[in-house]
């Protein structure tokens, strides 16, 4: 792989950098090919020492089959849902894994050709119908699919699987098995919510959710008890904190997550757009939902600020240049300020990029697929948070020390923010870092030093970053052709620093069959400790969680 070096201007200033700029990727095509599951645990072949304490499960998700028969999907999230159990104890690893039990999964299954549509992937009329009845199929609205092949998240102590529509599936972290399905409009009304949603200190889960009503679209900010009231629970006591309006109510925003600190939530308000009328016509167009979904840079990016026990959205509006986010990093109040830290990029295209076809690809096509994304970058804005009348209209309301970010106040109640960059030039040569993580339990909300993340010189990840906010240093695990999964930062029970515990990530090999392991490292310096060898094909997946055997 071969960087070029070309200029870029920071400041107005010409500086020599390594930009994303790259020749000779390595095909990843068996990444995202469909694969077998492991129903029943097998063991691993250990080489190196996992520490004893370490007692638990990572829990991943994310896509598995990409075909039915003749059929095939078009988007990397179109995948059905195969989840992942790395057990650990004792030093020892076992493996296993299963397909969601979906409906999507199950009807497709049966008929052995895609019925339900996904995201980018519009599924054929049934052909055993008549011309007319065909013809009468695409006047019907697109099913939500319940395909949850995101995230593993937790609601009242249980573990569920989601993806962005309004079906979840609860399911059992010890044999991965299928539970129930759960349907968020049957609480709230609500027509989806993200699979990323934070968790208080009082054990109160936040999430975001659309709705399309009568008040046209709206963003909503939802609540769910940390209790059951009975056995059966699943989001009862759920309730909708507050309702935004969107700046364009048939155009609104697309958003993957959220933010959150001790006292507000953050909604961002990107200008990835969602046409209304096209998604809500897709089917009758012979188009996929994706296709509603665009990138407008002439619009502001903005921050909504919500109060988390009132309800109350502030009247102040936070404005940046267009950019793109799909994963915060953490976000916390000091000094009157929010500081709101996130993985950016200058572009919103990315989520229409990750086609199969273009994921399958190789050579100078592979390259130039890479070559013309935009890379994401970790970033910090500063949002004061006592503004009014008074504030001086024309300088930067940030008086933090050492901080390069500015806030200024255009209007009563509009705030214009530039960022600060939360990395070094050495970041550039990692090509930017996704997959966000920090030591969830002890710093969110809070000032923090740490986050860990995946390096990005491909498609995918292809390296594990430790990024240090005290002087914008990295530290890195990079080996050439393996390409890890999002980091899970795991504290160590004697736990005195910030970053005394393990990271664990999934790392797979394109070029050997069945050449994936579990990796784990020690998170403070940041070497290899250990390897879990795993004898099987694995596709490479989403977003996962340790749960911590008692």
């Amino acid at each position: 792989v071969k960087p070029t070096k070309t200029k870029s201007v920071d400041n107005g200033k010409a500086k020599e950098c390594i930009t994303s700029a790259l020749t000779g990727l390595e095909t990843i095509e068996p990444l995202v090919r469909s694969v077998e599951e492991t129903p029943e645990p097998i063991s691993t072949e250990v080489q190196g020492t996992i520490p004893s304490w370490i007692n638990g499960k990572l829990l991943r998700n994310g896509p598995g089959k990409f075909e039915f028969g003749n059929t095939h999907y078009n988007h990397w999230f179109d995948g059905m849902a195969m989840l992942h159990q790395f057990k650990i104890a004792n030093g020892q690893v076992t493996y296993m894994s299963r397909f969601l039990n979906s409906d999507a999964y199950k009807n497709n299954s049966e008929k052995d050709r895609i019925v339900m549509s996904e995201f980018g992937t519009l599924a054929m009329a049934d052909p055993c119908k008549n011309i007319f009845q065909r013809f009468l199929s695409r006047f019907e609205m697109m099913a939500p699919t319940d395909n949850a092949s995101v995230s593993f998240v937790k609601y009242k102590g249980d573990y569920f699987v989601s993806t962005e529509t309004n079906f979840m599936h609860k399911v059992n972290p010890n044999n991965l098995e299928t539970l129930e399905k759960v349907d968020w409009s049957k609480f709230i009304a609500v027509n989806g919510a993200t699979a990323h949603p934070h968790y208080d200190s009082d054990g109160t889960t936040y999430n975001m959710g659309n709705s399309y009503g009568s008040k046209g679209a709206q963003y909503n900010i939802i609540s769910v008890p940390p209790e059951k009231t009975d056995a059966k629970d699943t989001l009862q006591g759920a309730k909708i904190l507050c309702s935004i309006a969107p700046r364009n109510k048939s155009h609104p925003s697309y958003y993957h997550s959220f933010a959150m600190s001790e006292n507000y939530v953050v909604f961002i308000e990107q200008p990835i757009k969602m046409d209304l009328l096209k998604i809500v016509t897709c089917k009758l167009r012979g188009k996929a939902l994706s296709d509603g979904i665009y990138w407008d840079p002439k619009q502001d990016t903005v921050f909504h600020l919500v109060d988390k026990q009132s309800g109350e959205v502030s009247s102040v509006k936070y404005h940046t240049k267009a950019i793109s986010t799909f994963h915060q990093i953490n976000a916390f109040e000091e000094d009157g300020f929010l500081m709101l830290d996130m993985c950016c990029s200058e572009d919103g295209q990315a989520i229409n990029n990750y086609l199969i076809q273009n994921l399958r690809k190789s050579g100078d096509a592979l390259d130039e697929v890479y070559n013309t994304m935009s890379r994401v970058f970790p970033r910090r804005f500063v949002l004061p948070l006592h503004v009014n009348g008074e504030s001086p209209s024309d300088q930067n309301l940030n008086t933090r020390p050492f901080s390069a970010a500015t806030c200024v106040q255009i209007s009563k109640d509009k705030v214009f923010c530039q960022h600060e960059d939360l990395h070094g030039d050495d970041l550039l040569e990692y090509g930017g870092l996704e997959f966000p993580q920090i030591n969830y339990r002890r710093c969110n909300t809070r000032p923090y030093r740490y986050f860990y993340g995946c390096g990005f010189r491909h498609l995918v990840g292809d390296s594990l970053l430790k990024m240090d906010l005290k002087d914008k240093t990295l530290k890195v695990w990079y080996q050439k052709g393996f390409f890890p999964s999002e980091p899970a930062f795991v504290p160590s029970p004697d736990a005195v620093e910030e970053d005394d515990g393990l990271i664990l990530s999934v790392v797979l090999c394109p070029s050997q069959d069945k050449g994936a392991f579990l990796l784990v490292l020690d998170a403070k310096n940041f070497e290899e400790l250990a390897r879990a060898y795993v004898p099987v094909n694995m596709a490479y997946g989403f977003h996962g969680t340790f749960e911590a055997s008692a």
